[in-house]
């Protein structure tokens, strides 16, 4: 159990993809103006992290990496389909959006307008993938790991999404130079919560 909460915590705020390693800043600039799509589009990351990640340590595990075909019978031992990773993955990925985005669009139509074209290119957006490269590069013993570390990653992007969002609202009533208005302003506060989310490598987990 310990072990689940560590790694939650890191994916949350030591490993966390936007401030550690960039992944999703597409999105985190262009839906982070108003607290309310920030954290509808979070939690929709959250969501489909939550659950892809998951389901591509079944699919890698069971399916994808050499050997994994064994429990079908001997002839299917010696089978390696770790080429059809990439492919495998963005299947899955594609598919939760798809039905992420169907959910929104009948349950918070304000929303899904909101979001616009960001809802669906959740598909593409490189934290949702990095994710699930980061699981199969690491090497997670369980699914409880592999899941703890999608929700915690999800979250961790819906952390700083919400954050630079909330801050931009603020802004906006800030004497902000001329130049630095908009996206000028923005990259510079990301860059000072970056160092600040750094100080959290320090925790011994």
């Amino acid at each position: 159990m310990l072990e689940l909460v560590n790694i939650f915590i890191k994916g949350m705020f030591v490993e966390n993809m936007i401030f550690a390693y960039f992944l999703g800043m597409c999105s985190y600039l262009a839906v982070s103006k108003t607290v309310k799509t920030a954290m509808g589009l979070g939690l929709a990351v959250t969501f489909v992290l939550g659950i892809t990640v998951p389901v591509n340590y079944l699919l890698e595990n069971y399916v994808l990496k050499e050997g994994a075909l064994a429990w079908l019978g001997s002839d299917f031992k010696d089978m390696d389909l770790s080429f059809l990773s990439f492919i495998m993955f963005i299947a899955v990925i594609a598919w939760l959006v798809q039905l992420v985005e169907m959910l929104v669009e009948k349950f918070s139509p304000a929303l899904y307008g909101a979001l616009g074209i960001f809802l669906p290119l959740i598909a593409v957006n490189c934290s949702i993938l990095g994710g699930a490269l980061f699981m199969q590069e690491r090497q997670y013993a369980s699914i409880a790991q592999a899941t703890s570390f999608g929700v915690g990653s999800g979250i961790g992007w819906l952390l700083a999404i919400v954050s630079i969002a909330a801050i931009r609202e603020k802004i906006r009533y800030s004497h902000v130079p001329a130049p630095l208005r908009g996206l000028g302003i923005t990259f510079i506060v990301t860059s000072l919560m970056g160092m600040a989310f750094m100080s959290f490598m320090g925790i011994k987990l």
